[in-house]
């Protein structure tokens, strides 16, 4: 691969910087314990924590969004959710790594995210992450698809879209970075539904694991 070594990266949480599966699926399946039902098998919950709290009641108890009792649901979901937001949570390696050296280049990063500030937030900071720019669900009155929450990130981090690399597992993180003008970048080992083939998904780079797109990353930066 070749290339230029981007300004600024920037992340999806769930599923492409953090693995929160296990937690969320721990408080998927108290939901289901809650209303007498055996627990569901962690990998059909795993891939669909990227698209968020309705979806994983409806995954938990077959009730639609606009299904009654689904609200009900999904606040007990999250409640149960946030009471361990970060007790198996962790950052992919060599992820972690990664950032540790990025920050000692002085290269901003950030993160923008369809998960609510009130749950995020605080994930971030258990793990003890630093990014420059951090765009929740809830921050502004638009989300991804859309592509403005990452053109703002790209603004906080004083970059301009077109210097930056967004990374994803889910199709709509492809659709909002091509429309900001960011370099579109798909990763495989995140929460991908059965049959979505993300290679599939436009997007200008696709990366199996996070080993592959580190030694990308690292390759640019020793050529640059």
């Amino acid at each position: 691969m070749t290339g230029d070594l981007p300004q600024a990266l920037l992340f999806d949480l769930d599923g492409t910087l953090v693995d929160t599966a296990p937690d969320l699926a721990r408080a998927t399946n108290a939901l289901r314990h809650h209303h007498g039902l055996s627990a569901l098998p962690y990998a059909v919950i795993r891939a669909q924590v990227s698209n968020g709290g309705s979806a994983l009641v409806t995954l938990a108890l077959g009730l639609d969004k606009e299904a009654e009792g689904h609200a009900e649901a999904r606040t007990f979901l999250l409640e149960a959710y946030g009471r361990a937001i970060a007790e198996e949570s962790r950052v992919f390696p060599p992820l972690e790594r990664l950032l540790a050296d990025w920050e000692a280049s002085a290269r901003p990063w950030g993160i923008v995210t369809n998960k609510p500030r009130a749950y995020a937030a605080p994930l971030v900071e258990a793990l003890r992450l630093t990014p420059g720019a951090l765009l929740c669900a809830d921050d502004l009155p638009v989300k991804k698809p859309d592509p403005e929450p990452l053109r703002e990130a790209a603004r906080r981090l004083q970059v301009t879209p077109g210097d930056c690399w967004y990374i994803g597992d889910h199709q709509r993180d492809m659709q909002a970075a091509r429309a900001a003008g960011m370099l579109a970048v798909a990763v495989g080992y995140g929460y991908i539904e059965e049959g979505d083939d993300y290679r599939g998904w436009p997007a200008d780079l696709w990366f199996d694991t996070t080993e592959v797109l580190v030694a990308a990353l690292r390759g640019i930066s020793q050529k640059a």
